[in-house]
This record gives structure tokens, sequence and C-alpha cells, in this order.
């Protein structure tokens, strides 16, 4: 008894107890599955069959048709995930609060409305959409028999279908994620600052948003992340042999197609590297806005 006390305080002295072994289940899941895949996979990367062991990568970047999946991605992803987020903010905002009564029941049915989209998952999303604006689609069949266009809109099989499925499928999480930081806001604090006199676009601009901003690029980071993955949309709904052949398209036909796994093995690192670069970006400007703390219902 007195070696597993002894045992106890040097760990302790090295800042480690029970309840941080709990931890270990969680990291060996970790490492099992996350950690151990990326790793094989640069490994993998640095193995191809001619070029040495960074040939892969020189390839993607001296092929245009590959290069560009980068650009064509972040083209869809970025602007979904900015607009899945701005779209949030006033929404969130106008909804927290009221717990009570009429107001409060049609507040919990707005927001399960709003995260539906969650339960159709891709695929029937983006036949929702081919339905409601493929050129036969209910869309384009009013705009002709109202006369306000000619010809049907071409609004699917494109650069918008693709981005009209991933603001559909982003909206919910990033709604989700606002409203939980607005809520950790302590309304007090607005409340104090209308007593000194200002106003609701005051109040907003000057405590809410630099308090929500630390979430607000959290909120960012994991939509971005969601919509720079994007694949069965951009084949469902979008032009996977142009304009919407995404990155993920790219490593899918070199693993799938061609059978050049190392190539495969390149497109995933580098989609992971462009990832960590657009996070580390966001992380970089929330640091700038607010260096306060991100805990105590700041965000």
């Amino acid at each position: 008894m007195s070696g597993r006390t002894a045992l106890r305080h040097r760990l302790a002295e090295r800042g480690i107890d029970r309840q941080l072994l709990l931890l270990a289940p969680a990291a060996a899941f970790v490492a099992v599955l996350f950690i151990y895949p990326f790793l094989y996979g640069v490994g993998l990367s640095l193995q191809p069959a001619r070029g040495g062991p960074l040939g892969a990568y020189r390839q993607f970047f001296a092929d245009p048709y590959q290069r560009d999946t980068v650009l064509t991605t972040l083209g869809l992803a970025l602007p979904a995930a900015l607009l899945n987020v701005a779209a949030s903010v006033p929404i969130a905002y106008r909804m927290r609060g009221h717990r009570s009564g009429w107001r409060s029941r049609g507040k919990r049915l707005l927001t399960t409305v709003l995260v539906v989209p969650i339960t159709l998952g891709t695929v029937l999303t983006a036949q929702g959409l081919l339905n409601f604006l493929g050129p036969t689609g209910w869309f384009n069949r009013i705009l002709l028999a109202t006369g306000l266009v000619d010809a049907p809109l071409r609004l699917t099989n494109n650069y918008w279908g693709v981005f009209f499925s991933l603001v559909i499928t982003g909206f919910p999480f990033a709604f989700l994620l606002v409203l939980s930081y607005l809520s950790g806001i302590d309304p007090t604090l607005e409340r104090a600052a209308a007593t000194l006199g200002a106003g609701g676009a005051q109040r907003f601009r000057r405590i809410t948003l630099p308090l929500l901003a630390p979430g607000l690029a959290t909120t960012f980071c994991l939509t971005f992340v969601l919509a720079f993955s994007v694949f069965p949309s951009a084949v469902l709904v979008g032009d996977p042999a142009g304009q919407t052949r995404v990155i993920s398209i790219a490593a899918y036909d070199a693993a799938y197609v061609r059978y050049d796994y190392p190539m495969a093995a390149a497109i995933a690192v580098i989609m992971g590297v462009v990832e960590l670069a657009v996070i580390a970006a966001v992380l970089g400007w929330r640091s700038l806005l607010y260096t306060g703390s991100t805990s105590g219902g700041k965000g």
C-alpha cells in the first residue's frame, strides 16, 4: 500500500492523477481512428511509383486540372460557411430569451424546423433541390407561368446547386452553435448598457459581437471543414467533371478510378493542409479581435 501511495505522490508531482487516467480510453480511440490513419496516409503519399518521395505532390500541382480543384473547393466552402454563420447570427439573436409563454413554444417550433435538414441527409437534400430548382422543378415552373423568365433558370448541376446544398445542410449546425454561444452571454451586460442609453445596434456591436467573436470563429471553422469535404453534393447537384470538380472528387478518382493510392493520399494531405491554413487564419483573426477569456459565458 505504501508503494502505491508513493507512486501516486510521484505521479501527482508530475501533474498526473487518477482523474487524468480517465482520458486514456479517449486518447487510445483518437490514436487508433485518427492519428494512425493520418500518419499512414502521409507515409503512403511519400511512396509514389516515380518521382521520388514528393513525386505525387509535384504531379498534383503540375497538373492544372488537379491543382484547380483546390480553388474550386475553396470557392464553394468559404462563401457557404460565411453565409451560414452570417445568417445564423440574427436569427439566433432574436430567438434567445423569452423562456415562457407562447413565444417560447413558437421559438422551439422554429428551432425544430431550422434543424430538420440535419435529419434529411445529403442525398435527400440533393433530390429535393433537383425537384424544386431543376429545369422542370416548381421554382422554374412558377417563373415561366408568371412570365418572369422565357427559359428555365439553370440552378442545378452547376456551382449554384452545390452551393445551395452546402447552405441547407450546413446552416443547422451553424445555427445551433451560434445559439448556444449567444445563450452563454450574460444578458445583464446588454441591460446595463441600455440603462446608459445605448441603442440596440450599439449594444450588439460593442457588447454582444465582441463577446460572440470566439464562438463565431469556432462555428465558421467547423462549418468550413464540413463544406470543404463536400463530395455527394458535387456529384448529385453539381458538375463533377467541370466547374464543381472539387478536391474530394480528385482524391476519389485517384484512388478508385486510377488506383493510384499514393496520389490519393497526397491529395488527402493537401486537403488537410488547406483546411488547417484557413483555420489558423480564422483563429488568428479571433485573437486579434478578442483577447479575453473564452470561458465564463463569453462564447
